[in-house]
């Protein structure tokens, strides 16, 4: 076994010695920026408009949030997200309601409150930016969402 790491090591070191260039060419999304250099993320400069539902692009896809959540305050005793998408405050607030699925717990049993499970809302909504992709992406949503 030592005699097969060693043979590993030699060769990876000779690899390492032979083709120096490829490690060089390898580089980061960022740049040359070291990862410690400024720990405050860029700011949200647009948002997709929030009079319209964003288009989903697979059948079970939760909703997109079309609006910042920056210092939105979720924890197990206060949900800033229900201040308008509770069904109590949704129409004043004009906003989407918390759907039925949202009462229901893994057994598919009714509850009176939101289900512990699906209480923390950017577990699966995520806000989008209005901005063009870092990468290329030939994605295509399924033909039943177009």
């Amino acid at each position: 076994m030592k005699k097969n790491i060693t043979k590993l090591l030699i060769l990876l070191g000779l690899a390492c010695i032979a083709f120096p260039s490829y490690a060089e060419e390898v580089k980061s999304l960022r740049g040359t920026r070291d990862l410690d250099a400024g720990s405050e993320p860029p700011e949200i400069k647009r948002l997709i408009a929030d009079d319209r539902p964003i288009p989903r692009d697979f059948v079970q896809q939760p909703p997109l949030i079309p609006h910042k959540i920056d210092g939105y305050h979720i924890d197990k005793n206060y949900n800033k997200c229900l201040s308008c998408h509770s069904w109590t405050n949704y129409k004043q607030a004009k906003a989407t309601k918390v759907p039925p699925t949202h009462f229901q717990d893994r057994d598919g049993n009714e509850l009176a409150n939101l289900s512990p499970g699906r209480y923390f809302c950017t577990l699966c909504h995520v806000s989008q930016l209005d901005t063009s992709p870092l990468v290329g992406n030939e994605f295509e949503p399924v033909k039943a969402l177009r």
